[in-house]
């Protein structure tokens, strides 16, 4: 879980976003896509275009942090594909990233162990 401190605001970018982008694209991203500033503190969520991975880019004051999860199975709850952004609450951001739908607070069935093979 990431602790989202008092004020920091949540950006969803609505798009699908490459996830071969690292700090640098991410951040390019931001800046240009969601119009916002990539070290102003605040939480950048980006998904992927199968929406079973998810990064998430944040400057905590000393260097830009960038957090990623794939999913084994399902796929992330994300709104329509339009352009812009949307501002999510760290509760919605948090069960957004536990892959439940954060519009209705619904959990998922319980994801399958890989086997190896």
């Amino acid at each position: 879980m990431i602790a989202v401190a008092p004020g920091t605001k949540v950006y969803l970018a609505c798009r699908p976003t490459s996830m071969r982008k690292g700090f640098d694209g991410l951040a390019a991203e931001v800046a240009s896509v969601l119009r916002q500033d990539p070290y102003s503190g605040h939480l950048f969520l980006f998904r992927s275009t199968r929406a079973d991975y998810l990064k998430i880019l944040h400057w905590d004051g000393t260097g830009l942090c960038l957090f990623a999860k794939r999913l084994e199975t399902g796929k992330f709850v994300w709104p329509p594909i339009v352009d812009g952004t949307m501002v999510l609450t760290a509760a919605q951001m948090a069960l957004l990233i536990e892959a439940m739908d954060w519009r209705r607070t619904v959990a998922p069935p319980a994801p399958r162990v890989p086997e190896l093979l």
